[in-house]
This record gives C-alpha cells, sequence and structure tokens, in this order.
C-alpha cells in the first residue's frame, strides 16, 4: 500500500536532535574525557534501571513522530489512467497504525476500567416493545464475552497470557546476554549465567534485565488486556483513556526536549561570559535576563498564543488537517517555553564562572596567552557541564509538568492535541460527577508520575558521573 510521508515541524526538530544525539555519541566515544562520565552512569544501576523505563518512552514517542498518509478507498478515474494516487486528510503515525484496535474501538460515552456496561443508565427497549433504564453493554469491552459475569476468570486468563507472553521475550533477550557475556569471557553458557546473577560484570545487567522483564510483562499484560477491555475505561465521547495516555507521551517528549534545545545555547554561552568577563558584559546580559524574569511568564505566553491562534484564523488555507495546526501551536509553545526558560540556567553558569575564572589553572591559561574563548571552552564549559546536566533533565521534568497547568487555564497545546495536561484539564468537571470519573485523572498521573520520577533519577545519575569534584579531577 502506498503511503504519502507527512514531516511536521515538531517532526523534523525531533529528527535532527535524534541525529545530533546520536552524533555526540560517536564523538564522545573517541574522547576519554567525554566517554569516562557516561561510562560511570552506565556502571549505575540506578541510571541503568531509569534508562530502561525512559527507553519505553522514548520508542512510543518515535513511533508516534513518523507520520503519513493514506491512500484514499474510492480513487477518482484520473488516477486510474495514471494521474496518480490520491490520499486523505488523515495524519497517521506509526504508532496510531499499531495501536489501531485502541483508535478505533469508540463507545458512546464513559466506561469505567475493564467494565462491560456504560457508565450511566440509558433507555432501553425490550423485545417486548417496554422501555427500561438499564446499562448499556458496550460495543467492545468485553464484547467477546456471552456471560459478563466471566470477566474476572477472562481477565486473569489474559493476564496470564501477557505474563507468559512477556516472559518469554525476556527469556530471549536474557539468553541472548548471557551468550554474549560468556562468549566474550571465553566461559561456559551456565557459568554466564551465574556471573550475571551474583552481579559480577561492570555493566549492571542484573539491574538492566530486571528492570526489562518488568517493563515487557507490565506491556505485554496491558495489550492482552487492552484487545479486549478498556483497561483505563473512556471518556466522555467513548475514546480509550489508555490510548490517549498513550498518545501523551509524545506530547511530553516534545516539550520537555524542544524547549531544551531552544534556550540551551543562550544559557550557556551568555551565563560562562557574564561569570568570565564581568565589567560590561556581565551587566548586559544581567540586564537581559532581569527584564525577562520581571515579565509575567503565563502572560507572555498567553498573548503569544493568542497571536498565534489569531494567525492561524486567518491563514486556515495554509494549514491541511487539524494535525497541521495542533503541531504548530506545540512548536510555538516550545518556543516561547524556551525564550523564558532560559535565564534560571544563565545565572546559575554566571555564578559557577565567577568562581571558576579564579582558579588556578585558568589563571595559568590565561598568563600563558591562552584565548578567552579557548578557556571558555577548555576549562569553564567542560567544570560547569554537570549543572547544566542536571538542570535539563530537572528543566525537562518541569516542563512536562507545565504544559499540565498551561493546559488546564487554556493558554498550552491544542485541544485537539492528546496530552496529559488536556487529560487533566478535562478531568476536573469529571471529578465533580456523581458518581466520579476519576480514571482519566488517574491515567495521566501515572504515566506523567512514572516518566518524571525516572528523569530526575536518572538526572542525579548524570550529575554525579559529570561532576569533576566527585571525580577528583578538573
Amino acid at each position: 500500500m502506498p503511503l504519502m510521508p507527512v514531516i511536521l515541524w515538531t517532526d523534523a526538530l525531533v529528527f535532527l536532535l535524534v541525529i545530533s544525539a546520536i552524533g555526540f555519541g560517536l564523538y564522545a566515544a573517541r574522547h576519554e574525557h567525554l566517554r569516562a562520565p557516561w561510562r560511570r552512569v552506565a556502571r549505575s544501576r540506578v541510571g541503568i534501571g531509569t534508562l530502561v523505563v525512559l527507553s519505553f518512552y522514548v520508542l512510543i514517542g518515535l513511533l508516534d513522530t513518523v507520520h503519513f498518509r493514506l491512500p484514499l478507498a474510492d480513487q477518482t478515474a484520473g488516477t486510474e489512467t495514471g494521474a496518480g494516487t490520491k490520499f486523505g486528510p488523515d495524519v497517521l503515525s506509526l504508532f496510531d497504525a499499531w495501536a489501531a484496535p485502541l483508535r478505533e474501538r469508540q463507545e458512546k460515552t464513559y466506561s469505567a476500567p475493564f467494565a462491560t456496561h456504560l457508565f450511566v443508565k440509558e433507555a432501553i427497549t425490550q423485545p417486548d416493545g417496554s422501555v427500561i433504564r438499564d446499562y448499556p453493554r458496550l460495543n467492545y469491552g468485553g464484547r467477546h464475552l456471552k456471560d459478563p459475569t466471566q470477566r474476572g476468570w477472562d481477565i486473569l486468563r489474559l493476564t496470564l497470557r501477557g505474563l507468559a507472553e512477556g516472559l518469554i521475550v525476556w527469556g530471549l533477550i536474557a539468553a541472548q546476554v548471557v551468550w554474549s557475556t560468556a562468549r566474550g569471557q571465553g566461559i561456559g553458557f551456565m557459568a554466564a549465567r551465574d556471573v550475571l546473577l551474583a552481579g559480577g560484570t561492570a555493566f549492571p545487567w542484573r539491574t538492566a534485565l530486571g528492570t526489562l522483564a518488568v517493563m515487557l510483562v507490565l506491556g505485554f499484560v496491558a495489550g492482552e488486556l487492552a484487545l479486549r477491555y478498556h483497561i483505563l475505561g473512556t471518556d466522555k465521547v467513548g475514546e480509550d483513556v489508555f490510548f490517549q495516555a498513550l498518545k501523551s507521551i509524545r506530547t511530553g517528549l516534545v516539550i520537555g526536549t524542544l524547549t531544551t534545545l531552544v534556550m540551551l545555547p543562550a544559557a550557556i554561552l551568555l551565563g560562562i561570559m557574564a561569570g568570565y568577563f564581568r565589567g560590561w558584559v556581565d551587566d548586559i546580559i544581567q540586564y537581559l535576563y532581569t527584564t525577562l524574569n520581571a515579565i509575567p511568564g503565563v502572560l507572555l505566553i498567553a498573548a503569544a498564543i493568542l497571536m498565534l491562534q489569531v494567525y492561524m484564523s486567518n491563514n486556515a488555507d495554509q494549514f491541511e488537517s487539524l494535525v497541521e495546526r495542533a503541531d504548530l501551536r506545540l512548536l510555538f509553545l516550545c518556543l516561547i517555553l524556551g525564550v523564558t526558560s532560559w535565564t534560571g540556567l544563565c545565572r546559575l553558569l554566571r555564578g559557577e564562572a565567577l568562581k571558576l575564572r579564579e582558579a588556578d589553572y585558568v589563571r595559568a591559561s590565561s598568563a600563558l596567552g591562552v584565548g578567552h574563548f579557548a578557556i571558555l571552552g577548555r576549562h569553564i564549559l567542560p567544570n560547569v557541564l554537570h549543572i547544566v546536566m542536571i538542570t535539563l533533565v530537572l528543566d525537562f521534568s518541569g516542563l512536562v509538568l507545565a504544559e499540565a497547568v498551561l493546559s488546564y487555564v487554556n493558554i498550552g497545546v491544542d485541544p485537539t492535541m492528546n496530552s496529559w495536561g488536556n487529560m487533566i484539564n478535562s478531568a476536573r468537571l469529571e471529578l465533580a460527577r456523581d458518581p466520579m470519573v476519576w480514571w482519566s485523572l488517574t491515567a495521566a498521573f501515572v504515566f506523567m508520575f512514572a516518566l518524571v520520577l525516572a528523569a530526575n533519577l536518572f538526572a542525579d545519575v548524570v550529575r554525579d558521573a559529570f561532576d569533576p569534584r566527585l571525580r577528583g579531577v578538573r
């Protein structure tokens, strides 16, 4: 089937980020001063465990970043004569295609997690013509059950099947790791297994494989159950909440990473320049970020989003789909958040550079005639890199949470885009219902909590690895 690739603005930037990360990895692999800190991260059990969790988030985010259009089922006569294939207006992603059963199974309205009936009563016409008020059966959730009372046993059966599938896949991966270890160390398979179980390798394979086993089991169990039930219920319009939570991963990752790219160059360059040069350079940079900090960030974001909405309304013909409109708003939000969030890191780097410029090795380099920018690049920047790393990851967590707050006040991402903030925003009225609809808020909280917690723990490991004072070297 022919597909029409679609590259959104955020898609292009994510691809650029991936290419840059690969390039930096290749560069760092050839330089010991960069390779050594990452080697320490790789030997940390906490670092590897959280990295496995983050990898699942990143994988889903990347699958949701490759977009395309499907061809129309009903082609025109011109197409038949060779005029070309016509494509539909809907922009889908690889994740949409992979999770099509979740995306296409839409109920009428609310349903609770693992429910077989709607959450609200409706008028149901009986075969004899009488009308009663009861909970109708769902169109998809638990529809394969002839007797809904067997739901518990069916959930147990599907859970055990997912558990077995996850353990089989994990067993194959673990066997490959053991075989590679045995081949590398020149020992037998069982001996290599014992070494890994005892934690006798430099790389914490036991932690990595244990975390991977948990994630694979959870993934396969959720997959088996999601094909038969709405495991996190449905929202007001009947869409699967589990699918919405998974689709929101890309939005959170894009805001956390692209915003970081926007603010990183200005924060690093201006911060270390202000602390190193001092004088009028420091005065100008301080005046710049002090003035910017004086502007209320929420009002600046609201004004920028309002201007963008006016532009999109006046130029609606420039956007072929709602996805492109929502993507431009997401990109604009990343830019505004980047402009308003670089000042904190800049201030930290200025203070650290003020201290480092008085260090003996910096003063010696200056006395020997080394240029200012060479000193900044070889002495100042490497010694503030740990601050940059920890600030970036902590800012990533803060930006993921900020998106939820901004969407709550309707100045975040587009309402048509899946995000945890939009889920929380829609849940504020659902919590006031009687009985309460709690699963949308819970789903957004759990997915956001897992991402932010893993990012913060990974940040601590990266900080310890890159801090020269903890390594005992300059």
